[in-house]
């Protein structure tokens, strides 16, 4: 069990406090096209202002490769929360994050004030987790506590190495969310537990495959990943995505499913295509069955039943990874039918970030999941059972 330090376990009054946020949100001509980050922000926020404290709020936004990039400023973040919020966000715009702007700014600080420093990765430093600019964050700050989890799986400045010169660091409500639920939900799940894996790359998913199969009930592999496993039992998988090198890898998942009496379940049927176009020729296959010319696109409606049946009785269900090209309406069939089936399980409910964690959304059953993780390579890294370093850094209660 993961056992930090939260917001809920300090009090902040008349401190200030370094809150590491995750504000990296999509910017159309200097406007934000979806808030979802920032708003998931506010509860930790809100709690921080409620106490009393001075709070630095800071983040990075895009890659702007330790350099001033005026299109990937955090000013309009600090305009919309400053909205949101109902009172004034100031924005520190400090070329080096740490100048005179922000030093003055939380100079001036009264208890329940908000600032907003420039993004983090501004500085060179921030992504090499370099000494100087985590003693610049560290010095402006009393307690620091990380509320961004999809950077937890990285070691920079503002989540790691600013630790180190502070001696109080806490997690924030999102993050203490993905520790509750994506970590001890994988080290301590209520059973049945059913894990369903997607996507396109086997070889992305290798170590989580491999951690899952010691802990799971039931696991399902769909996606393009499974033509890789289905070309490993010698079936026709014609033009679809297959990793010739993991073959052997496929054969060695399924024996050792059977050795830890795991229940494998892979696609029986296939939606196949023509060409990689949502308005090429469809047909419905057998698995193994795809002659040339033709590649898998989703998985088949027979298959779709076996999976949704498999999750009916699970009380734990963790999901990395669409079915299908749900990008393209005519192959998206076997994601929605998932999403469906996990919308109407009484099971816990956990997705794992990314491409997941978007189709649920697009689909509109987002509503309907326990927990929608935030992180695409920080949940993945979670499922793989790695510590990570952002999670790692905060105070152990």
């Amino acid at each position: 069990m993961l056992n930090k330090k939260s917001v809920d376990d300090i009090n902040v009054k008349g401190k200030k406090v370094l809150v590491r946020c995750d504000f990296n949100v999509p910017l159309q001509d200097g406007k934000i096209t979806d808030e979802n980050r920032l708003v998931a922000a506010l509860p930790t926020i809100k709690k921080l202002i409620a106490d009393g404290g001075k709070i630095i709020l800071c983040s990075h936004l895009g890659k702007p490769k330790g350099e001033p990039k005026p299109e990937l400023s955090l000013a309009p973040v600090a305009k919309r929360l400053t909205e949101l919020l109902g009172q004034e966000v100031k924005f520190a715009a400090d070329p080096e994050v740490v100048g005179p702007n922000a030093k003055a700014a939380v100079e001036a600080m009264n208890d329940g004030d908000v600032i907003l420093l420039e993004n983090t990765r501004y500085r060179a430093e921030e992504t090499k987790n370099g000494e100087a600019f985590s003693k610049d964050l560290a010095s402006l700050c009393d307690v620091f506590v990380n509320d961004a989890f999809g950077t937890a799986h990285r070691a920079h400045c503002s989540n790691v190495g600013v630790t180190q010169f502070v001696d109080t660091a806490v997690v924030g409500y999102l993050m203490q969310k993905e520790i509750d639920f994506l970590g001890n939900a994988v080290n301590n799940p209520e059973r049945p537990f059913v894990a369903i894996l997607g996507g396109a790359k086997v070889s992305s998913k290798i170590s989580v495959i491999n951690n899952l199969l010691d802990k799971v009930d039931t696991l399902i592999i769909g996606g393009g990943m499974s033509y890789t496993f289905s070309k490993a039992m010698g079936g026709q998988i014609g033009n679809s995505l297959c990793e010739d090198d993991y073959l052997q890898y496929a054969l060695d998942m399924m024996k050792k499913a059977e050795e830890k009496g795991v229940k494998l379940l892979l696609p029986v049927d296939n939606r196949i295509g023509d060409a990689f176009s949502n308005d090429c020729n469809i047909q419905v296959v057998r698995k193994g069955e795809i002659p040339d010319g033709w590649e898998g696109m989703d998985i088949g409606p027979e298959t779709e039943k076996i999976f949704a049946d498999a999750v009916k009785d699970a009380k734990t269900v963790v999901w990395n990874g669409p079915m299908g090209c749900f990008e393209m309406p005519n192959f998206a069939h076997g994601t929605e039918e998932v999403a469906k089936a996990l919308a109407e399980t009484d099971a816990t409910t956990i997705i794992g970030g990314g491409d997941s964690a978007a189709a649920v959304n697009i689909l509109g059953y987002g509503d309907k999941m326990t927990h929608i993780s935030t992180g695409g390579g920080a949940s993945l890294e979670f499922l793989e059972g790695k510590e990570l370093p952002g999670v790692a850094a905060a105070n152990d209660k």
